[in-house]
């Protein structure tokens, strides 16, 4: 099974959290899902580096990340994902969508009535437990 390492930002601007709406897949268990923002990790880079370019990449945005959250390891039907989350605050909330098909900027009590792609539940509850 092929193994995936990507970094992903919990994205906060004041006491919201920016959410992510992912495009159509061929793989239905992650199509159009919502997740946090980031990307593979490219060879050489750390991962505060990998979330920084991504995050550039994805939404145009630079953000203060903080710290890392929480690593989730999750076996989706066609691959292995690690994903390491990190604590990011913006100072505003504009941003541009290059690859994403929506945004929401969301309350710690309100990100449960998304839709989220598998491997993010894990980093949403714990959100809610530490909120």
């Amino acid at each position: 099974m092929q193994k995936i390492e990507v970094v992903a930002g919990v994205i906060f601007f004041q006491n919201e959290i920016l959410c992510v709406q992912r495009p159509k897949n061929k793989l239905a268990y992650i199509s159009e899902k919502f997740e946090f923002p980031g990307g593979k990790v490219e060879h050489g880079e750390t991962k505060k580096e990998a979330l920084e370019r991504e995050l550039l990449e994805e939404l145009s945005i630079s953000t203060h990340i903080k710290a890392l959250f929480l690593t989730v390891v999750h076996e989706y039907p066609d691959f292995e994902l690690t994903m390491h989350s990190f604590i990011c605050e913006v100072e505003t909330k504009e941003l541009t969508l290059h690859e994403h098909i929506a945004k929401e900027w969301l309350t710690l009590k309100e990100l449960k009535k998304l839709d989220w792609a598998a491997a993010d539940i894990p980093i949403v509850d714990k959100l809610l437990v530490n909120g």
